[in-house]
């Protein structure tokens, strides 16, 4: 799908575009209707092909658990899993007597989707956290332990409550408060903490959707040209540091790579002070800001960089 033919949700798009460029999470929270898994599916339109690296990386798992299609060489796609909130804990971090990757390892280098985020048991969600971290999963057995890697993006969306539309500004929510806290206390602190961006979106109005002057939406190929100037500048940053994007920086490359000049050292602050931030969420907007700098072509992480960056850090469940 083009990420033109979307009608409105701008924001999201440019999160979207964010992500692409510096290999970043995301979680979408909005009520049904509003489009996430759409704009989930459409990421795929502004995602580059892998690198020869990336490629053998990829082409290995998938040999590995017999998912290489008949008469094809390397994978050249980045993968695209999109697990069902069902799954199990070991279809999730991958099992067996013998083990095998499972969807974590299975999204490495490309997307894991995680649709209705909120209905994974907790388990397979508290999962998540040693990949999102360390960009790999270990699967002990008796026999043996495994290291799987699972350097992926997270693109999760969710419902704010369980009849969805707490927070929608056309439809009345029928769900009492401690439902919906329970309901939000599903997703803990340390897996949204570790998740870069946090958009809410909200549905499109009504009007747009039959405007006959509706003007022409940015479509997939202007973004993927911007995503691929950012992928060229990051590729030349990192040469011989052994990361590919943004968000695989250490602590001590951000400091090294992020120049941040006096306005906007204390724009962060006032935002890490004034929001609780963790010091996770003051680096990863760190991250965010470099990406975002990238996409425009800029050397220096400037005080608008970091501005765009910490407005992806606002709650996204409204309280």
């Amino acid at each position: 799908m083009d990420i033109g033919e979307i009608i409105g949700q701008e924001y999201v798009k440019r999160a979207l575009e964010i992500c692409a460029a510096g290999g970043h999470n995301l979680i979408m929270v909005g009520p049904p209707g509003s489009g996430k898994t759409m704009l989930a599916k459409a990421l795929v339109s502004i995602l580059p092909d892998l690198s020869e690296e990336e490629s053998i990386e990829v082409t290995k798992i998938y040999s590995l658990v017999g998912k290489i299609p008949p008469n094809c060489g390397l994978l050249r796609k980045r993968p695209f899993r999109n697990p069902h909130h069902t799954i199990s804990y070991a279809g999730m971090i991958g099992g067996g007597s013998n083990p095998l990757p499972g969807e974590i390892t299975l999204a490495h280098r490309g997307v894991l989707f995680m649709d209705e985020f909120s209905e994974f048991t907790r388990p397979v969600l508290e999962s998540l956290r040693q990949p999102l971290e360390s960009g790999k999963i270990t699967v002990s057995r008796s026999r043996c332990s495994v290291d799987f890697p699972s350097k992926f993006m997270l693109i999760a969306s969710s419902n704010p409550c369980p009849c969805g539309h707490y927070g929608d500004p056309k439809k009345e929510c029928t769900c009492s408060e401690n439902k919906i806290r329970n309901y939000q206390a599903k997703l803990s602190g340390p897996i949204l903490d570790r998740i870069d961006l946090h958009v809410n979106v909200l549905p499109v109005d009504k009007n747009r959707l039959f405007s006959s002057n509706r003007s022409v939406e940015i479509n997939s190929k202007y973004i993927l040209d911007r995503v691929l100037k950012a992928h060229e500048i990051q590729s030349k940053r990192f040469e011989g540091e052994g990361i590919f994007f943004n968000c695989d920086m250490s602590n001590s490359q951000i400091e090294k790579y992020c120049n941040l000049k006096s306005d906007s050292k204390k724009l962060l602050l006032q935002a890490v002070e004034k929001f609780s931030l963790s010091t996770r969420a003051y680096f990863k907007i760190m991250k965010v800001a470099r990406t975002i700098a990238d996409i425009n072509g800029e050397n220096d992480v400037e005080a608008d960089h970091i501005a765009e960056a910490v407005q992806y850090r606002s709650k996204i469940f409204l309280q």
